[in-house]
């Protein structure tokens, strides 16, 4: 089963996550081979950083809230909130096989939140620039919640497009660079 996790920073916790840094990439390490896509959402101006991103295959969902709630800066309070849901990988990859690689061009992370009957299930024909995509789900699957994308993009408003904006409830569009432990 796959998750996305999204832990969105608390207002100035930024230094207690540099503290943390290592007790991050220790507890992510444990988890390199479910890792679907990850990396840090950011402000504006590029280099603050926002959030954290991760989408995992687990088995179950006691297994994503485990690592959801486990997670060090989660725990230190580092993170205001966690958007956990079911995920379904529906172009079959991870972030390192995206056609498009690490670098070049902006990316963003898309969130579109359910309201009423699914929307956008089928991936959009410009599929070379999706880095992940499917639906928000329920823990049991059966009931969609929204949509999630990482996407490449010219900018905002063109990465927000490819959801269909009167199908949601929000759409949430943030700043999103590939991540992994820094070399």
């Amino acid at each position: 089963m796959e998750f996305l996790c999204y832990h969105r920073d608390r207002p100035a916790s930024l230094s207690l996550r540099y503290e943390l840094g290592e007790a991050h990439w220790s507890y992510m390490d444990q988890y390199a081979k479910e890792m679907i896509a990850r990396g840090p959402t950011l402000a504006d101006d590029g280099e603050t950083l926002t959030g954290s991103v991760h989408i995992l295959d687990l088995p179950d969902p006691a297994a994503a809230r485990t690592f959801a709630f486990d997670e060090p800066n989660y725990q230190a309070g580092a993170y205001r909130d966690v958007l956990l849901r079911r995920w379904r990988n529906t172009l079959g990859r991870t972030m390192w096989e995206f056609p498009g690689g690490r670098t070049g061009g902006n990316r963003y992370l898309v969130l579109g939140l359910g309201a009423g009957e699914a929307a956008d299930l089928e991936v959009p024909p410009d599929r070379n620039e999706l880095i992940a995509y499917g639906p928000l789900l329920s823990d049991d699957g059966a009931t969609w919640l929204g949509t999630a994308a990482l996407v490449r993009a010219p900018g905002p408003d063109t990465a927000r497009a490819i959801l269909t904006p009167d199908r949601y409830a929000a759409i949430e569009v943030h700043n999103w660079q590939f991540g992994g432990r820094p070399s």
